[in-house]
């Protein structure tokens, strides 16, 4: 990536807010992560240029896919949450990280199917400060959006979403977060802030479920991880630096 960029870069803008210490999920934070980094080309950043993901996770170890049956959808995701948490010159973007394999994986579980929720009606439009409303599973709640986001594509610029330049990208994610979008079962405002909060989830989750991989957002943040004890150093005046540590790494 280039180093002239012009303004904030993404991550400067979640250090300078505070957002990067914790206060990740929840509020607006489309005008802060999308379209941030964006190369000369327009392309989407960490992707080189190209529409596939398989070159950006040929380092990945036990990732498959649990719940896309369909690579055009997955990789509708993967440049989806791409263009919400892009790659700079800090580090790893969401691909990069491993995210489509996280949200792919929780799709296929409890989180997918909403298990642990009461799915009964009647059902009515909520509040902002309510929970989940939709009679949709987030699994088929993330299936039409991303089919929607295709949708969209075609009908703005005949195009499919992973063919479409960056700041195309950036113009339907940005019409899902202004509710311009008719979906069926849930706004799509309502899923697009699913969608970043699954994207911010899978960035920093521990590795051990298939984001965050080699820990290197953890690394970003500093974040010391699952350490085991604090007690050798915890008497210490000096700032003490820790290299991060997964629950998978953790000694039985």
């Amino acid at each position: 990536m280039s180093n002239d960029k012009k303004g904030l870069s993404r991550r400067d803008f979640l250090k300078t807010t505070g957002i990067a210490t914790g206060a990740l999920v929840g509020g607006g934070l489309i005008g802060g992560l999308v379209g941030y980094n964006v190369n000369k080309e327009g392309q989407v950043a960490g992707t080189k240029g190209t529409t596939g993901v398989n070159e950006q996770h040929e380092a990945a170890i036990n990732r498959g896919l649990m719940f896309f049956q369909k690579m055009e959808d997955f990789n509708v995701l993967s440049q989806a949450v791409e263009r919400i948490f892009p790659e700079d010159d800090l580090g790893p973007g969401a691909i990069g990280l491993g995210v489509p394999f996280f949200i792919d994986n929780q799709l296929a579980g409890n989180y997918g199917s909403n298990v642990k929720e009461y799915m009964h009606g009647p059902f009515f439009a909520g509040e902002s400060t309510q929970g989940y409303q939709s009679r949709l599973t987030r699994a088929e709640m993330f299936m039409q959006g991303i089919h929607k986001m295709n949708e969209e594509a075609q009908r703005r610029f005949d195009k499919n979403f992973v063919d479409l330049e960056g700041a195309q990208m950036d113009e339907i994610l940005t019409a899902f977060q202004k509710n311009e979008v008719e979906m069926k079962g849930a706004s799509s405002e309502f899923f697009f802030k699913l969608l970043r909060q699954a994207t911010l989830e899978g960035a920093y989750a521990d590795p051990i479920y298939n984001g965050n991989i080699n820990m290197d957002a953890w690394r970003m943040k500093e974040f010391p991880g699952n350490q085991m004890t604090y007690l050798a150093h915890i008497e210490k005046e000096e700032f003490m630096k820790y290299d991060p540590v997964s629950l998978s790494n953790m000694e039985h």
